[in-house]
């Protein structure tokens, strides 16, 4: 069997094997002067390395065989991966088509028969949208600054509000929020409320962000938020979108999953 050793573990066999070298001068001059060992030190000395390098060449032979033992067993098994991927699709799909239940049930499923696999670690996301799912919206939006459309806003409002959770640096952001301006202009005048909503991070500026606003042309309401929006709908990842009707959180996901089909039913 062929040992491979790491760069690190050969530079310390290879000075254990090294005989040691004295650096000062005046120490070479003392030891010339000293009687020579035995040569049967001398062969002593260099049996008692080698059994040492043995040792640890035999040790790192065993770690590296435990290593490939676990390394083989931890190896994933595609038709459970398959079939646990089969039902994470099932559940983002009905997610975001708005049918909490069934999302809700292929991921207790999920999680009860297929936990370690790949798609049970990622559906952890999942588990955040839906956790929000039939909670209340918060009584107040949070915000520290407007930059347009505070008059036409409503909230706590009994209608359907689309929130747009963004910020100026993120390029998946600054590709989606411009087209939610088609969204309120389709739907406004039957009672869609739109609210864009960045807390201003990283390298964004409130000038950055009216800029942004003024070069895309953008006219539905935008502010900055404090942060407590963003907790009470678990974004962790943007841009993101939640739907709130009647004061009671119906949808959340990412905004360009968010379908006319979908905005229909809830107007």
């Amino acid at each position: 069997m062929k040992v491979r050793l790491s760069a690190a573990a050969l530079a310390a066999v290879l000075l254990l094997a090294a005989p040691a070298v004295p650096f000062a001068k005046e120490r070479r001059k003392e030891r010339s002067r000293e009687p020579a060992p035995a040569a049967q030190d001398a062969g002593s000395s260099t049996d008692a390395r080698l059994e040492a390098l043995e040792k640890k060449v035999a040790d790192l032979e065993r770690r590296l065989r435990a290593l490939e033992a676990r390394q083989r067993a931890a190896a994933p098994d595609p038709a459970r991966e398959q079939e646990a991927r089969r039902l994470y699709q099932e559940a983002d799909q009905a997610l975001q088509a708005g049918d909490v239940e069934t999302a809700r049930a292929r991921i207790q499923r999920l999680n009860r028969e297929y936990g370690g696999t790949a798609a049970q670690r990622q559906a952890a996301r999942l588990n955040q949208m839906l956790s929000v799912l039939g909670r209340p919206a918060p009584k107040e939006l949070g915000i520290e600054k407007w930059f347009q459309g505070r008059e036409l806003v409503q909230w706590p409002s009994k209608g359907t509000t689309l929130l747009i959770f963004w910020e100026q640096w993120c390029p998946h952001c600054r590709r989606e929020v411009p087209k939610i301006e088609q969204t309120w202009e389709r739907y406004k005048d039957r009672g869609l409320q739109v609210i864009g909503l960045t807390k201003i991070t990283r390298s964004a500026t409130e000038e950055k962000v009216q800029q942004f606003i003024a070069d895309n042309h953008l006219t539905y309401p935008i502010a900055k938020e404090n942060g407590e929006m963003s907790r009470a709908f678990n974004v962790s990842s943007i841009p993101a979108a939640a739907v709130v009707k009647d004061g009671k959180i119906v949808w959340r996901g990412h905004p360009a999953r968010l379908t006319p089909e979908l905005l229909e039913k809830w107007l």
